[in-house]
């Protein structure tokens, strides 16, 4: 790779948002536009994509649970080969780019190979899932601070490392990312940790997608019809105080 030819090469990786296109932001329709190259993630990038050129070669590198998918280190290497090649390349990421989706290892793959990286934010699918339940993440005197956390480690466990006293801080709004299959076990943690099983919480499932639905209640309830009856779809939870309106019966 000459110098010239990697002068050449952009490396943007873009926020897909939840999955409704029309919560994609003007400057990601404008690098989907001209992008010569799309590595996609499989949640949420469908509408984006309609942005993006005929010319431009897609490649879906999405990871699923169940799915044979690449590497991150592979999604890394095709990111940086075909900037090398010249190509202007759009890493669509679900969500914001920022939020749970390795982004450090693929910015520092462009930076080891001598090329800058320009990040698009996206709407985070907790914010999303707040606008679709109707609420507020945070509510003056009840929810002062609002936290996200991932439930979900590479082993497909629930992490043994997390700050259970602040997850189960009653003060705090709490957006749970991968959690489908490992909440059950991190409600029985927190309660243990002194959280009440009446704590209002919500689950939306498959948001900006015409399969959307919500599962409404308590961490408790929530808990166990997650255990008993698991959706098929990705999950964002949320739980804290500030839902008490939208999670009543």
């Amino acid at each position: 790779m000459s110098q010239s030819d990697a002068s050449k090469g952009h490396i943007a990786l873009v926020g897909a948002g939840p999955g409704d296109p029309d919560l994609l932001t003007l400057r990601a329709v404008a690098r989907l536009g001209a992008a010569d190259v799309v590595l996609y993630d499989d949640l949420g990038s469908a509408g984006a994509l309609a942005h993006a050129r005929e010319e431009a070669e897609l490649i879906s590198v999405g990871k699923r649970a169940g799915r044979h998918a690449p590497k991150q280190a592979e999604v890394s290497r095709l990111m940086v080969a075909y900037a090398a090649l010249g190509k202007r390349v759009v890493r669509l990421k679900s969500g914001d780019p920022t939020i749970f989706s390795r982004a450090d290892e693929e910015i520092c793959a462009a930076h080891e190979a001598g090329f800058s990286v320009e990040i698009v934010p996206g709407v985070t699918t907790a914010t999303a899932a707040a606008a679709h339940l109707g609420a507020a993440l945070t509510k003056r005197l009840v929810a002062r601070r609002v936290q996200f956390v991932t439930a979900h480690e590479v082993t497909g466990h629930l992490p043994d490392d997390l700050d259970l006293g602040a997850l189960a801080d009653p003060l705090a709004t709490t957006c749970v990312f991968m959690g489908k299959a490992t909440f059950p076990a991190l409600a029985e943690k927190l309660f243990a940790h002194g959280l009440s099983v009446e704590t209002p919480a919500a689950v939306v499932e498959s948001l900006g997608t015409e399969r959307t639905a919500v599962i409404k209640g308590t961490v408790e309830t929530v808990a166990a019809r997650l255990k008993e009856n698991p959706p098929e779809g990705a999950c964002m939870i949320l739980y804290g105080a500030a839902l008490a309106d939208v999670c009543r019966a």
